[in-house]
């Protein structure tokens, strides 16, 4: 019923690969149950382990670990996919999600051992299930028309992302962090069902080979993807434990209707910008929109110093929506042009997810150290001055597409 729906929506806009439009529509289903159940869950854990007592460098030395421990299973993870397939691998990957939101909805009764529970799930479950992700969208992917299928991926990942941290809210609000936890824990089980359809089309038993990997060509983009982890945990983590601490501090259990609001206020923007980014991209006016994109979003942390009301956070998260989207739908369509390209599509990608890992334990690491020798507002505003100018890495990224 839902790929019907995904089906329905897209397949005019999709004529030209009609014959494989079944792949697109599993994908795009799959992805979207999968982000529904992570931002009704998972997306509050930050905030849940800091309501629950935990201070802050505690649950930045907890990111930090998850991700050095997703950059070095990253490879196991792309064996796995090599060898039997993206369909079933993004199964495994689902069901070992499940686990992950148990075992945090048991916080108040199990303590580390949950939090570590949690930590090793979730590394393993997100590492397999995002070397999936871009290995088949890659694979399917139509090379003309790429720009336009990111954008409504992007679409479709916003709106759900706008609806699930409401939802996620409430049912935080009204029965407990731990009920969402189960809620979560259900539809990752459900989305790993329009994915039977597709396992007999996946392509597996593949080998990876490091020799002939075009390292110069690819060299660039793996370091700027780096940068694109360090804004991740930037623009998620750390500012959203920014707006509980200093711009809600007295909010109490509301503070998870209130940052899944927040989050949920720029779905509009992300619909306008989505269509036009996508537009544009396919115009080979990629590498222009990367630059804009890259420099916007500096100035995006670099305001994120001066917020100190509501007002302000919603101000923020508008242009930033706008900012990211620019930058992350480029980079996404140069990085999908070098996996096609390079001979190595699961080699590269994995290597993309390394450094991906890398740079968000960076930017983990960064607030540490901002919290450990200054502390309080002033740690975080240094830390997102910091971060204006990491996220200028992304813009060195020297994608052969946007040479052309």
């Amino acid at each position: 019923m839902i790929k019907s729906f995904f089906y329905k929506i897209l397949e005019r806009r999709h004529f030209w690969r009609y014959a494989t439009f079944g792949e697109v529509a599993d994908l795009y289903a799959s992805r979207t149950l999968r982000i529904a159940a992570v931002h009704i869950g998972a997306g509050f854990t930050s905030v849940y382990l800091y309501k629950s007592n935990y201070d802050l460098v505690f649950i930045m030395i907890f990111w930090a670990l998850i991700y050095l421990g997703k950059a070095i299973i990253a490879p196991l993870a792309g064996v796995i996919v090599a060898k039997i397939g993206t369909a079933r691998s993004t199964l495994i990957s689902n069901l070992l999600y499940i686990p992950a939101m148990l075992s945090l909805s048991s916080l108040d009764r199990f303590g580390f051992v949950a939090i570590v529970s949690f930590a090793i799930f979730m590394g393993v479950s997100g590492t397999l299930y995002e070397v999936c992700y871009f290995v088949e969208f890659s694979r399917i992917k139509n090379p003309i028309h790429a720009g336009k299928e990111i954008g409504f991926m992007n679409i479709f990942e916003k709106v759900t992302i706008t609806i699930s941290p409401v939802i996620g809210g409430f049912i935080a609000l009204a029965f407990g962090m731990q009920v969402t936890m189960l809620v979560a824990s259900v539809l990752f089980a459900f989305a790993a069902v329009p994915l039977f359809r597709s396992a007999s089309r996946t392509e597996s038993k593949q080998r990876i080979n490091i020799r002939g990997f075009p390292w110069r060509m690819a060299i660039a983009s793996m370091f700027a993807r780096s940068a694109e982890g360090f804004d991740i945990v930037a623009t998620s983590i750390v500012w959203g434990l920014f707006v509980v601490i200093f711009i809600f501090p007295n909010a109490g259990k509301d503070v998870y209707v209130i940052i899944g609001a927040l989050s949920s206020i720029t779905v509009v923007v992300a619909i306008i910008t989505s269509i036009l980014y996508g537009k544009i991209i396919d115009r080979d006016k990629g590498g222009n929109l990367l630059k804009i994109g890259v420099g916007s979003n500096a100035l995006v942390h670099i305001s994120r110093i001066f917020v100190s009301t509501p007002a302000g956070a919603v101000g923020v998260n508008i242009v930033n929506e706008a900012a990211t989207t620019a930058q992350n739908m480029a980079f996404l369509r140069g990085m999908f042009d070098i996996a096609d390209i390079s001979g190595h599509r699961i080699l590269y990608l994995v290597c993309i997810d390394i450094m991906n890992s890398l740079g968000a334990m960076t930017a983990c690491l960064l607030l540490i150290v901002c919290e450990i020798f200054i502390g309080g507002l002033d740690g975080f505003r240094i830390y997102f001055f910091l971060a204006a100018f990491a996220i200028l890495i992304v813009g060195t990224a020297r994608f052969p597409i946007y040479r052309k």
